[in-house]
């Protein structure tokens, strides 16, 4: 990692075009504005985590209870028979 101390109003160049600029610094905040060409992402890491979770936690599978799962094939059946009996 390259660790580069920067006061408001200067830049940072990453290759030919992509810019990162200090814009202000607030006690413990700084604030910086980042020029780069749309096709190239730029993403908060937190939230680049948090989508991460979240998608990690939709691909988990459901848990029933199994009370709950029984209940379920029984309704299911009971429909089968009523759609026979028609």
């Amino acid at each position: 990692m390259l660790v580069l101390a920067r006061k408001a109003g200067e830049k940072i160049l990453i290759g030919s075009d992509i810019e990162v600029e200090v814009l202000e610094v607030r006690g413990d905040a700084v604030k910086l504005g980042i020029n780069a060409p749309r096709e190239v992402p730029v993403w908060r890491g937190e939230l680049l985590l948090a989508v991460a979770d979240a998608n990690r936690e939709a691909l988990r599978p459901a848990a029933l209870p199994l009370g709950e799962v029984e209940r379920l094939f029984e309704k299911l059946a009971e429909e089968k028979k009523k759609e026979e009996g028609r």
